[in-house]
């Protein structure tokens, strides 16, 4: 059996492109769903990604919370993070850093920060959407990231999710360098993790529920 020659395949653009085409860190992980792609696409829009968690990354954590531990800051609880309530403008918190970059509905999720990840208390930079790709203030690192879902045979889904970073100067570029040295692995695992857990809820979603990596080998890193 052969497939029709005359079938289009030509290449569909990525929203993430367009959000943050030119980059100097970025990490890809995929996961194979036994599940259609607008199931997996909804279990991505509810995934909260604050609950994703490897011992690796959580060890990185608290090292970066040391120095405030040593000052006697509290450190404040985490609040939840559902992917969906970066796109919904009902629940769009205007404190929040990560702001939506784009959705292509039912394929593709896009959203992004701005901040200075590399300092012990990371110095959040709020930037709206449709200023997130001019912007170049010295200093800082964009970072965009996003879940595509692609439809696999008729009945699976293939789900990547990519983190991509520029810093719009060089002693940012050197400073984010050496911070993702440390962090990189943890990320990897991280990404895995998230994705392991839409897997989950897409394939079972009668048994919804974080997922907890255990292991510390990463996958490999571009930059």
């Amino acid at each position: 059996m052969s497939a029709d020659p005359t079938t289009d395949t030509a290449a569909v653009p990525l929203l993430l492109d367009s959000a943050l085409q030119d980059f100097r860190f970025s990490r890809l992980e995929c996961v194979m769903i036994d599940a259609a792609p607008p199931a997996v696409y909804e279990a991505t829009r509810r995934l909260d990604l604050l609950t994703i968690h490897s011992p690796l990354f959580d060890l990185v954590m608290w090292a970066r919370g040391v120095p405030d531990r040593l000052r006697r800051r509290p450190l404040p609880a985490p609040p939840t993070m559902r992917v969906a309530d970066l796109f919904d403008v009902d629940t769009h918190a205007q404190d929040q850093p990560w702001v939506a970059l784009g959705e292509t509905p039912g394929r593709e999720l896009v959203f992004g920060a701005v901040g200075k990840v590399w300092k012990p208390a990371i110095e959040w930079r709020r930037i709206e959407p449709e200023a997130f790709t001019g912007f170049e203030e010295p200093g800082w690192a964009k970072m965009a990231a996003a879940f595509t879902v692609h439809p696999y045979g008729t009945r699976r889904s293939l789900l990547a999710y990519e983190a991509r970073t520029v810093c719009t100067d060089a002693e940012s570029t050197a400073r984010f360098g050496r911070y993702w040295t440390l962090v990189s692995p943890g990320v990897g695992i991280v990404l895995r993790a998230a994705l392991q857990s839409v897997k989950r809820a897409a394939e079972h979603p009668d048994r919804p529920g974080p997922v907890r990596v255990e292991g510390t080998e990463a996958e490999r890193d571009e930059t």
